[in-house]
């Protein structure tokens, strides 16, 4: 199974459209008004770090690890994208962890829902 984990950061005061901003930003690479940019190197080192007993290949972009899957990374200067295949919950949950000591709360497409009940708005 796949899926893809999504991650931003609204600016203050934004309003808020998760559907738009995961079309424009996520799938389609094109940076937002209403996001602010992330410390993608610093997010990168930190992915690296946790998964560091995983096969990185691609820059620091693709992972694998024998029974546990493997993902792809997609960034902007906005947004992180995991594209998860076969993984296991508990390793998806450290990617969200990441995510989440940067302000950025998981929004998942597959069911259109971002999990922010934690932010200010």
């Amino acid at each position: 199974m796949s899926m893809d984990l999504n991650f931003w950061r609204y600016k203050a005061d934004a309003d808020h459209d998760n559907e738009a901003v995961y079309q424009t930003a996520c799938c389609d690479g094109e940076q937002m008004e209403v996001l602010e940019s992330l410390p993608i190197s610093e997010i990168m080192e930190k992915v690296a770090a946790v998964f560091s007993d995983w096969t990185i290949q691609d820059d620091g972009k693709d992972f694998e690890k024998r029974g546990h899957g493997a993902f792809q990374i997609f960034t902007t200067p906005q947004i992180v994208r995991f594209d998860c295949y076969h993984m296991q919950e508990a390793d998806m949950n450290a990617l969200m962890d990441i995510l989440f000591e940067y302000g950025c709360p998981l929004y998942d497409p597959q069911i259109s829902t971002r999990f922010d009940a934690w932010t200010e708005r």
